[in-house]
């Protein structure tokens, strides 16, 4: 028996694992880069503990006639600020408006989650990433 198979399947795993990440990371880097907007997106503008601002184009989710956004990206650093910072500004395409970001969870995110779940296709272009649910209240 000879080591030479194993090792050539050994080495075919690596490579196909290297071209997924590869996949994955030229993909989330041109969704950053570009940012594409369109009628289901909104732009949030989060702040850091500097006061530094902060826009990313995101897309929102409508549901039960309450304003959410998905958290369905491994680059994340908005996220990470409204954490810190809850209260952001939202501009759904007619100027910014103050609104307070609410991590939601339990029943409420299984709902939401359910009725807005992006897809395997999209969660395999995106590596699978832990997926957040922020509910945006007007202020």
């Amino acid at each position: 028996m000879s080591i030479l198979p194993k090792n050539k399947i050994l080495k075919t795993v690596i490579i196909l694992a290297a071209v997924y990440v590869g996949i994955v990371v030229l993909f989330e880097s041109l969704l950053g880069y570009f940012q594409p907007a369109n009628q289901a997106t909104m732009v949030v503008t989060t702040f850091s503990d500097d006061g530094e601002r902060h826009e990313r184009v995101v897309s929102r989710l409508n549901n039960n006639e309450q304003l959410y956004v998905a958290v369905n990206h491994w680059p994340r650093a908005w996220y990470r600020r409204t954490q810190d910072q809850p209260d952001i500004m939202v501009d759904l395409g007619e100027g910014a408006q103050p609104y307070r970001s609410v991590q939601i969870s339990g029943a409420e995110y299984d709902r939401v989650h359910s009725e807005t779940d992006p897809g395997v296709v999209f969660r395999i272009l995106t590596g699978f990433p832990r997926r957040h649910i922020l509910r945006l209240d007007p202020r």
